[in-house]
């Protein structure tokens, strides 16, 4: 299985909006001008926003289908996705996951994050965001 990316304005295949929805309650439309996805078909997606000029991106969602979890398909998606935005000069990478989220914080932690600080009530629900940074 290998790791495909789409650029921006495609419409998204209705399987990553099935598990958008799934992980999320709600699905996101068409990639914007400045947004990239990596995607294992049918399996999981890793969506980025990027800004060339300052050399950032921003992890958006991370979502692999509940059946393929614990599977290292995450990780080959992580992993893809640095090789793709260093060949966009990117070298600054952030992303915000639920605190209580354990699985993907020890994820990206074991990828070489960094943990930033916590951002308070962050989400709909009050929960707080863990702050993560990497540089690639």
């Amino acid at each position: 299985m290998k790791v495909r990316h789409l650029g921006p304005g495609t419409e998204l295949p209705v399987w990553v909006e099935d598990l958008d929805r799934l992980a999320f309650g709600d699905a996101w439309g068409s990639l914007e001008d400045n947004e990239l996805l990596l995607i294992l078909e049918p399996l999981g997606f890793a969506r980025w926003r990027f800004v060339p000029v300052a050399g950032e991106a921003e992890l958006l969602r991370l979502v692999v289908a509940p059946t393929a979890r614990r599977q290292g398909l995450a990780r080959r998606l992580m992993e893809a996705s640095e090789v793709l935005l260093r060949a966009h000069a990117i070298t600054e990478l952030h992303l915000e996951v639920r605190a209580s989220n354990a699985p993907a914080r020890a994820l990206y932690e074991a990828l070489g994050w960094r943990f930033l600080a916590t951002r308070k009530a962050y989400y709909r629900d009050g929960e707080d965001a863990a702050l993560y940074r990497r540089d690639i």
